[in-house]
C-alpha cells in the first residue's frame, strides 16, 4: 500500500542545512499528477540557490532535475506531450515548468516566459503545491504541466538531467541554426557543454572544438564528440591562429557565463558566424561588443533561458538513440540517499563531480 506521507527536504536559508518534513500526500484536481520521484540530480543553479549566488524562495524544495513513476492520476486520466494516454507505473520526466497554453508568450513559441510560470523545484512551500521539488519522495504535478514517458532504455541517471541540462542544450541548438557542414565551439564544457557537444557533432558539425579553464575537462570533452580542445587563457588571436586551419568557427554555443568569455566568442566568429548565449543567468557586469565588428561581420547574438517543449522531446530522442555512443551515466560520479542532502551538496559544490545524484 502506497505511504500517505511524503518526505521532503526543505531549503530554509542560504548555506543553512536542509530540514526533513513529512507532508501528506495531495488530493488531485483535472490534469494533474502524483510522481513517487526515483531520483534526482543536483544542478549547477541548485548550488547557486543554495549558497547564495542567485535568489531563490525560502522555504522550499529544490531539484528540478527529476524523473520518476507516476503513482496516482484524476480519475478522468492524464496525457503526455504526444497526446498518449499515461498509466500509473509509468516512469517519466517533464518540462521544469508548467504554465497556461493560452498565455500570450506561449502563443508567441515561448512558454517558457509566459506571466503565470510555475517552476518545479523554485517554488516556495505555499498554496495547493508545497510538493513541488525534487529532494523528496514525491512531486505533485499541477495543470499545465508537460510530461514526457521515459524510455525503457534508459537509466535513472542518464534520465534525471534530461528535463534541464539536455533539453536547455537542444534549445540552444535549435537556435544555433543547422550545423551540418559547420564548424562548432562550446565554451564552457560543464554538463551543460558536454551534451552540446555531443548534440553537435551527432548533427553534422564537421569539427567540434570545447574551450575550458580546465585541462582535465578539455580532455573529458573529447568522448563527446570534440575534436580539439582550447585552453580558455588563449586570446582570441591565438584562437583564430589555431582554428583558421579548420575553417575557423561558425557556431558558439557560449556556457560559462563569463563576460569576457562571451566577449571573446565574438571576436572568433566567422562571417555570418552565431553564438548563442546560455550560462549567463546570474547579475554580471554589462558586455563590451564592438556594434561595428557585430554589422561588419553579420555576426549573431542570441540568449535563451530555460527551453521550448519540443526541446525536451528532441533531448530525450537524442538521450535514447546516443546514451551507448557517449557516456552520460558516468557524469552522475557519486550518489546519496535523500537524508543525506546535506552532504551531497557539499560534494557537489566541491566541483569534482559534473553531478551528483539523490535518490528517495
Amino acid at each position: 500500500m502506497q505511504n500517505p506521507q511524503a518526505r521532503a527536504m526543505v531549503f530554509e536559508a542560504v548555506g543553512q542545512p536542509f530540514s526533513q518534513v513529512q507532508m501528506e500526500l495531495p488530493e488531485l484536481n483535472t490534469d494533474e499528477a502524483l510522481i513517487q520521484i526515483d531520483y534526482t540530480t543536483i544542478c549547477t543553479s541548485d548550488l547557486h540557490t543554495f549558497y547564495g549566488k542567485r535568489g531563490g524562495a525560502c522555504h522550499s524544495i529544490l531539484g528540478h532535475e527529476i524523473m520518476g513513476t507516476i503513482v496516482k492520476v484524476p480519475v478522468e486520466g492524464i496525457h503526455d506531450y504526444h497526446g498518449h494516454s499515461l498509466q500509473i507505473g509509468d516512469r517519466v520526466t517533464w518540462s521544469v515548468y508548467a504554465h497556461d497554453k493560452s498565455d500570450p508568450m506561449a502563443k508567441k513559441g515561448i512558454p517558457q516566459k509566459s506571466g503565470d510560470l510555475f517552476k518545479y523545484g523554485h517554488e516556495p512551500m505555499n498554496g495547493q503545491n508545497p510538493l513541488n521539488g525534487g529532494f523528496a519522495t514525491h512531486c505533485h504535478l499541477r495543470h499545465g504541466s508537460t510530461l514526457f514517458k521515459l524510455p525503457s532504455n534508459l537509466s535513472q541517471k542518464e534520465a534525471a538531467p534530461l528535463n534541464c541540462t539536455h533539453a536547455t542544450m537542444a534549445g540552444a541548438i535549435r537556435l544555433a541554426g543547422d550545423l551540418n557542414g559547420k564548424n562548432v565551439l562550446v565554451n564552457g564544457v560543464g554538463m551543460l557543454g558536454l551534451s552540446a557537444c555531443a548534440m553537435a557533432k551527432e548533427l553534422g558539425a564537421n569539427t567540434v572544438f570545447s574551450m575550458d579553464v580546465d585541462e582535465s575537462r578539455l580532455t573529458y570533452s573529447k568522448k563527446f564528440g570534440v575534436s580539439m580542445g582550447l585552453d580558455a587563457v588563449l586570446t582570441a588571436s591565438e584562437v583564430l591562429d589555431i582554428v583558421a586551419k579548420e575553417g575557423g568557427i561558425d557556431v558558439v554555443i557560449e556556457t560559462s557565463g563569463v563576460p569576457s568569455a562571451i566577449e571573446k566568442s565574438m571576436e572568433v566568429l566567422n562571417i555570418g558566424g552565431i553564438c548563442v548565449m546560455v550560462g549567463a543567468v546570474y547579475t554580471q557586469r554589462d558586455l563590451a561588443i564592438n556594434a561595428e565588428h557585430m554589422v561588419r561581420k553579420l555576426l549573431t547574438l542570441k540568449g535563451l533561458h530555460n527551453y521550448a517543449h519540443d526541446d525536451l522531446r528532441f533531448a530525450i530522442d537524442f538521450l535514447s538513440k546516443n546514451h551507448k555512443k557517449y557516456p552520460f551515466g558516468e557524469l552522475v560520479g557519486a550518489e546519496f540517499p535523500l537524508h543525506q542532502l546535506d552532504d551531497a551538496f557539499e560534494l557537489a559544490h566541491e566541483g569534482t563531480y559534473y553531478r551528483v545524484g539523490i535518490h528517495p
